[in-house]
């Protein structure tokens, strides 16, 4: 069930207690505002002149879409930086490529990150916006949406603890729409496959009608059709999940498609865009120059 978390030599060091608060964001927009997102996971390989120069394809993308919407955020689904995320890494390989919108990214921990002891590279970097080693998940609102990110690299006792903050956070959202996203997906048609330590968080968003969720870790893009949290369809309180681990690192194949599967593709590194609109929200996977694979469409939010 956890074999893709830490390795069991780093597990101890890994056990980072978690308060039960964390810093929710007041909106800024108006409810009505339409909302700009980028977004994807697995991003920055320190080995490869190869990887390099794709995550600075991908940052690419986004800095233009920036120009377009100076407003627009950038969401991560983790591993920032291969191969153990040390700080050295992000300022040589990271920094170069998505460092420069770092002002206006919310980032998730992914399982490279704790390949330093508690992610210390992580959260040295990242600073107050990654909260902190021992406040990793929070959430802030924007438009008509409340956004939340997650930790899945927790044990047992530590998830269950964010689980109890995550119960909090919604019972006192107030938005019309609900984005979550970790790094580890629920489901994955891709090499890693199902991580279900997070189905309780699945269960525990699908209960407030959450929409949307986002995770790396497989290193393809894929999109589900509504679901629940059993890996049903689910058209009427189903959740949409997205897996984007497609921001520089080297591609991985998929062999066996999941149900509910709706489109998957193993061949071109790029970006999730998400228009979040106040009913609603519309997505494009944009991919890096010299490639033409995309994806889009659009959902309505689920009545509150």
């Amino acid at each position: 069930m956890y074999k893709s978390l830490l390795p069991l030599a780093l597990l101890a060091s890994t056990l980072i207690a978690h308060a039960n608060t964390a810093p929710t964001t007041p909106s800024t927009e108006s409810r009505d505002a339409t909302i700009t997102v980028y977004a994807a996971g697995d991003i920055a390989d320190c080995r490869t002149k190869k990887s390099t120069a794709r995550s600075i394809a991908t940052a690419t993308l986004i800095n233009a879409g920036i120009a377009d919407d100076p407003q627009a955020i950038v969401l991560t689904m983790g591993d920032h930086t291969y191969p153990v995320g040390v700080q050295a890494e992000f300022e040589t390989c990271y920094q170069p490529s998505w460092g420069k919108f770092k002002d206006r990214t919310y980032p998730s921990p992914g399982n490279h990150e704790y390949y330093s002891p508690n992610g210390i590279g992580y959260y040295q970097y990242f600073g107050e916006a990654a909260g902190s080693q021992r406040q990793s998940y929070y959430s802030v609102n924007k438009g008509a949406w409340h956004i939340i990110s997650l930790n899945s690299n927790l044990n047992k006792e530590d998830l269950q603890t964010q689980l109890d903050w995550l119960a909090q956070d919604l019972k006192k959202n107030r938005s019309a729409c609900t984005l979550a996203y970790w790094h580890h997906p629920v489901y994955s048609s891709g090499l890693h496959g199902n991580n279900k330590h997070m189905k309780p968080v699945w269960e525990m968003l699908m209960a407030a009608k959450a929409d949307v969720i986002l995770s790396g870790h497989d290193h393809h893009y894929e999109r589900f059709a509504l679901q629940n949290s059993q890996g049903d369809e689910d058209i009427q309180t189903g959740i949409r999940e997205f897996i984007v681990g497609t921001g520089g690192a080297k591609l991985a194949p998929v062999f066996w498609k999941k149900s509910n599967s709706e489109i998957v593709n193993t061949n071109t590194n790029g970006v999730l865009k998400l228009l979040l609109k106040k009913q609603g929200y519309e997505w494009q996977f944009l991919p890096i120059e010299g490639s033409s694979f995309t994806d889009q469409g659009s959902t309505a939010c689920h009545s509150k």
